[in-house]
C-alpha cells in the first residue's frame, strides 16, 4: 500500500555552516534559506501537500551570538512576507511573551480557523518544547504530522514539536539547506510512500 503525506514537517537545517563554506559570515548564511522555502513551498502546493511546518528558531537558538540572532529574526519576518504572498493561509507559533519573539509577527500568532481550501503553513517562530509541554501544549492547534524531512545531515529533531511527531516518520538530506532542490522533496515522499504505516497499530 502506497501512502502519502498530507502534513510535513521541514528542519531547514545548515544556513550557518552553508554560509563559512561560501566565505560568508554565520549570519549571512539566514537571507540565503529563503527563497528554498519559497521554492519549496510552490512544490509542495504543485504535489497536493496540504499543510507544511517549518521550523524557525528555537528559545534555545537565542543563545547564540547577537547578531545570529537578529539575523534570524529577520528571516524569520521576510519569509512570512513572502509565504502570505502566496495562496496559503499562515500560522506563526511560538512564546510570544518573550522579547525574542518579533513583535511583527505578532498579528499571525493569532489563533483561527484556516479556510478549507487553503493550505495551512505553520511557522515555529522563538519555539521550545519544554514551554510548549509546560504551558498546556500550546502548539495544539497544529494537528500531527505524517513526516519530518531534516536538511543539514544530523538525525535528531531538536525538539521540534514532540507530540506532534511521535509517529513522523522522519527523512534526513545531507545537503545543506541552502541547497534546496525540488528533487529532495520528490524523493522523500517517494521514501515516505513505501513506509508501513501503522500509527502504533
Amino acid at each position: 500500500m502506497h501512502h502519502y503525506p498530507e502534513h510535513i514537517g521541514i528542519i531547514p537545517d545548515g544556513n550557518r555552516r552553508w554560509a563559512t563554506l561560501h566565505g560568508l559570515k554565520k549570519e549571512n548564511g539566514y537571507d540565503h534559506g529563503l527563497m528554498p522555502g519559497l521554492s519549496l513551498l510552490r512544490a509542495a502546493q504543485k504535489r497536493n501537500v496540504k499543510e507544511l511546518t517549518y521550523y524557525g528558531f528555537t528559545v534555545d537558538n537565542c543563545k547564540r551570538p547577537k547578531e545570529q540572532v537578529e539575523a534570524f529574526k529577520a528571516a524569520c519576518c521576510n519569509a512570512v512576507e513572502l509565504i502570505e504572498k502566496e495562496n496559503v493561509s499562515v500560522y506563526v507559533c511560538g512564546n510570544t511573551e518573550s522579547k525574542s519573539f518579533p513583535a511583527q509577527l505578532l498579528p499571525y500568532a493569532e489563533k483561527k480557523d484556516p479556510p478549507s481550501d487553503k493550505m495551512r503553513v505553520n511557522l515555529l517562530v522563538n519555539y521550545g518544547f519544554e514551554w510548549d509541554i509546560k504551558n498546556g501544549w500550546l502548539s495544539r492547534d497544529i494537528p500531527r504530522i505524517d513526516m519530518v524531512i531534516r536538511w543539514g545531515g544530523m538525525r535528531r529533531l531538536s525538539g521540534f514539536l514532540p507530540l506532534q511527531t511521535v509517529y513522523s516518520d522522519f527523512y534526513v538530506i545531507d545537503d545543506l539547506w541552502p541547497e534546496f532542490r525540488e528533487s529532495h522533496l520528490d524523493d522523500a515522499i517517494e521514501w515516505y510512500s513505501r513506509q508501513d504505516i501503522t500509527l502504533g497499530g
